[in-house]
């Protein structure tokens, strides 16, 4: 009844609105290609459970490869500026080591993302205390998270290529409450970009804050850092954080702060300003809303030598800015190249850490009868 209700409400009138919101790209066809959708074998769980791997491709050649394990982007090849496809999303080839060795790479993350201090929250007069994975903090949904979890995949669509991962998060899954039933939409569409949609409902009130965690490097999986790429976000404002990466609960100005970067600034050109232990961005932006609720653009990050340009809109109201930080060297990905500090940077759409405890931010309550629903786009183009 819940996938039934998804598929009734994500009708071709929603479609179209959402694309002709984005404005399109500049195309690199590749004649030969042709949209569609494979799967194949991608290993096992330590459990025995199989794997499989959804391979979503467009007619201009790029190809994203999607695991049922975490629904973890696994690939995403899209073309630099003479057309050349590379893989701009760092892991791993092989399904193994993201049980033990990933810091959410490319993973769905849920049911909160980034950070609730303490791993403490109240709601309706009841306390719930969750797993502390970050120091005393709950990090991206507790020790089992959705990015540990197998997703039930199914093809939506060949052209254009899209599938459907959900699952049921039972009640008391990380101590979280409620029966959450959850469903991720990817899709590649014909204008380089690929889409993100989110849907879930609940049975007893819960919070809820899903993301998807890629790490990028557009000048491809582990070649060198991302400190000359350049990023601007829109966001006046952003939220501070203690030394322990947990909100203040204050909405601060970036003007004159190493924060403004609301025009396109160099990934490393403020990084020792921004200080940090490890150095870097780790910190959420309260983004310019649009006049509408719709998903508007929230950013763009530009590699100069490839001439990628990644676009991101969003309809949530935060929006986190990572560059890497905790990149140590000691993880060696796909091709056998190690990942340094500062080799990738994440832009991921959502509501502000620690809401639950902050009653200043906007709300991230799930009641029952409600129906959560998101959408992110990242589109690629050059220039």
């Amino acid at each position: 009844m819940f996938l039934a209700r998804l598929r009734a409400a994500a009708t071709l009138a929603s479609v179209a609105a959402i694309t002709l919101l984005i404005p399109m790209p500049h195309l690199h066809a590749q004649p030969g290609h042709a949209a569609s959708v494979t799967v194949k074998p991608f290993g096992k769980t330590a459990e025995g459970e199989k794997v499989q791997l959804y391979t979503l491709t467009n007619r201009s050649g790029m190809e994203v490869s999607i695991a049922t394990y975490g629904g973890t982007v696994i690939h995403l090849l899209v073309p630099d500026r003479a057309g050349k496809l590379a893989d701009v999303a760092l892991g791993f080839s092989t399904i193994e080591p993201y049980f033990k060795k990933s810091p959410y790479f490319g993973a769905i993350i849920g049911r909160f993302a980034n950070r609730i201090a303490k791993g403490r929250f109240t709601l309706d007069g009841k306390s719930y205390q969750l797993a502390k994975n970050n120091g005393q903090n709950t990090l991206h949904g507790g020790l089992k998270g959705f990015d540990k979890q197998m997703w039930k995949a199914e093809v939506v669509s060949q052209g254009p290529p899209t599938i459907r991962l959900s699952r049921l998060s039972p009640d008391g899954e990380e101590n979280f409450p409620g029966n959450l039933r959850v469903a991720v939409t990817y899709t590649v569409t014909n204008r380089d970009e690929l889409r993100i949609q989110y849907a879930a409902e609940t049975d007893k009130a819960t919070v809820f804050n899903p993301t998807s965690h890629i790490y990028f490097n557009l000048a491809g999986a582990g070649n060198g850092d991302v400190l000359a790429h350049e990023i601007e976000i829109h966001a006046s404002r952003y939220t501070p954080v203690d030394k322990n990466l947990i909100p203040t609960g204050e909405l601060k100005a970036v003007a004159g702060t190493p924060f403004d970067v609301r025009k396109w600034t160099p990934m490393g050109a403020k990084l020792q300003a921004v200080g940090g232990v490890p150095v870097g961005y780790d910190h959420n932006y309260v983004l310019d809303r649009c006049p509408v609720v719709r998903p508007c653009l929230a950013g763009a990050v530009w590699e100069p030598k490839s001439g990628r340009l990644m676009k991101v809109y969003t309809d949530q109201p935060g929006l986190q800015f990572y560059t890497g930080n905790f990149l140590d060297g000691t993880i060696k990905g796909k091709g056998g190249k190690v990942y340094r500090e500062h080799d990738a940077f994440c832009l991921e759409t959502q509501h502000f850490p620690d809401a639950p405890n902050q009653p200043k931010f906007p709300s991230t309550v799930l009641r029952p009868g409600e129906k959560y629903r998101s959408t992110t786009v990242y589109k690629f183009s050059t220039k």
